[in-house]
């Protein structure tokens, strides 16, 4: 097994927003709000990468079922 992995299982906040394509405050409010699940690891704040999955989908659903448009 190769000790380095091709996609972590954790990203700090300033890499969670960068995938989502919002800016570090917005993802910060995220979290603190409970819409993007994280973790704390010591001092450390990480969000799990199925998090940000997660947070997509419950957006998508929310927006099909308003019959809100992308």
């Amino acid at each position: 097994m190769s000790s380095t992995l091709a996609t972590p299982l954790l990203l700090t906040p300033e890499q969670a927003a960068a995938q989502l394509g919002i800016g570090r405050t917005k993802m910060f409010a995220l979290i603190g709000g409970g819409e993007v699940e994280s973790v704390t690891i010591g001092r450390h704040r990480r969000v799990p990468t199925d998090a940000l999955a997660a947070y997509v989908e419950r957006l998508r659903a929310q927006q099909a079922s308003t019959g809100a448009a992308a």
